[in-house]
This record gives C-alpha cells, structure tokens and sequence, in this order.
C-alpha cells in the first residue's frame, strides 16, 4: 500500500503495538506515505479513544517516528474525529494536523459498529437505519471540517445489508461529499470483519469515480499485522473503478499521487 493514512495507537485504549512497529510494518509493506490518526478525544464514548489530556504526547510520538524513519518513509499526522453535531470539540479541529478524518461510528448514541450493541438492529427497519446513517454522513460532509471520509459505509459491517439499492440511498452523501472537496478512503478493514470486504463497496465507489471524488487508502491498524492487510485487493479494485491516482496530505493540502 503505497499510502497508508489510517491507522492508530495505544493512546485509544483498544489498540496494540508502538508507533515505532507500525511505520517498521509500513516500511516492511513498500508504504511511502504512512498517515496515523488515531481517535480523537471528546466527551462521549471515552473508554475508545485518547483524552484531551493526552494530545500533546500523541503529537510527540508522531513527530518522534517522523525523525526517526524520516529518509525511509514520510510520516503524517492525522486525527479520525466522530461526527456528531455539536460534540465535535473546537480544541481537535485547531490542532496544526495534516489531515482530519470524519467518521460516523454512532446514531444518536448507538455504536452501531461495536459487537456491545448487535442487538440495537432488532426490530429496527434496516432501510430506514442506512437513511439515517447516509444522512449523517451526508452532514458530516456539509460541516466543511473534515478532509477525507472515514470508512463510508461502515453499516454493513454485521452483514445488515439494505433492500433498497445502495447507489439510491448513499447518493446524496455522495454529492455533499464532492460538493465539500473530500476524499473517500478505500479501508481495508472490512476484511477483518464479518462483512468481509473492504469499506466502500465496488456500487459506491463507482458512483465516487463517476463524481470524481478523489480516493485515498487506509490499513485502519489497531494492530501491526494488520497494516498493509488486503493492500493489493483494494488497489485492484480502485482500478476496476478507473483509479489510478490516490490522495496525500500536508498541512491539510491535498495532492493526488499515481499509484
């Protein structure tokens, strides 16, 4: 995986290994561009994630592998922020970071992604749970605070798939998405997951190149074999698509690279 930008520490408590073994793995895999953005601190959900307390020492142990490996490989500094209204905290978004991640992992106070909350599906319409979810997305696109999208159909992970096509209902995410200049990660942990695929589906995707909606990759590493994981696949299926460039970052300045 030639870029690599999502990936995380043991500062959100549900990781393992050092930034110092994740940019080795990296550097093992053929990854030019490693990116780490681990989860930012808020007040919601906080057994998953660093605190505030603690971003000074995320930077520094970012800053200090990007020394360290700094003729090797190019490390960057990123955060993946949890959309949700006004909960996204002033004291994140002013951090001096590469790029943010804007992801959508909870509806309303669901962590829809977490094996905890399976149950939350019962008794639900799963049509009208992937409405909302897209809706959400789509916002997290109008706020105008994040540079790339987290994992964008990240609902499907349990295999609660729509009945209504996906193009149908991800479509105005879609457009709020390219109308906002973001990018889409192709994220390869849905392979470790019982959906088994990578996070977009080939349907959404399609319909991001049919946008020319720039794209991006990430591991989504909690661990260091999982860095580089599926790299291959998802290269793959970004040239099935007509992808050929994908996205960098610098200071929030956005350079798409052949890959």
């Amino acid at each position: 995986m030639l870029v690599d930008l999502h990936n995380h520490t043991p500062l959100c408590k549900h990781a393992n290994g050092t930034p110092e073994e994740y940019v080795k793995r990296a550097i093992e895999a053929g990854t030019k561009y490693f990116g780490f953005s681990d989860h930012a601190p808020m007040k919601f959900d906080e057994e998953y994630r660093m605190d505030f307390s603690q971003i000074e020492l995320y930077e520094k142990m970012i800053d200090e592998v990007k020394e360290q490996f700094h003729s090797k490989i190019e490390i960057l500094l990123g955060y993946e922020v949890d959309f949700l209204n006004s909960l996204v905290d002033s004291r994140v978004m002013e951090r001096k970071a590469d790029y943010f991640i804007g992801s959508v992992h909870f509806l309303d106070d669901w962590g829809f992604d977490n094996p905890e909350f399976i149950g939350g599906y019962q008794d639900k319409n799963i049509d009208s749970i992937w409405q909302d979810y897209f809706k959400a997305i789509e916002s997290m696109a109008k706020s105008g605070l994040f540079d790339i999208v987290g994992h964008i159909d990240l609902l499907k992970i349990f295999k609660f798939l729509p009945k209504t096509d996906i193009k149908i209902l991800s479509k105005n995410a879609l457009k709020a998405i390219k109308k906002a200049d973001m990018t889409i990660e192709i994220n390869t942990s849905g392979f470790r997951k019982p959906i088994c695929e990578q996070y977009p589906s080939k349907a959404i995707l399609e319909v991001a190149r049919e946008l020319d909606i720039p794209i991006t990759f990430g591991s989504d590493a909690h661990e260091v074999e999982h860095i580089g994981y599926k790299s291959e696949e998802a290269k793959a299926l970004a040239n099935e698509c007509g992808y050929d460039r994908c996205a960098v970052f610098l200071k929030r300045d956005r350079s798409l690279i052949k890959f």
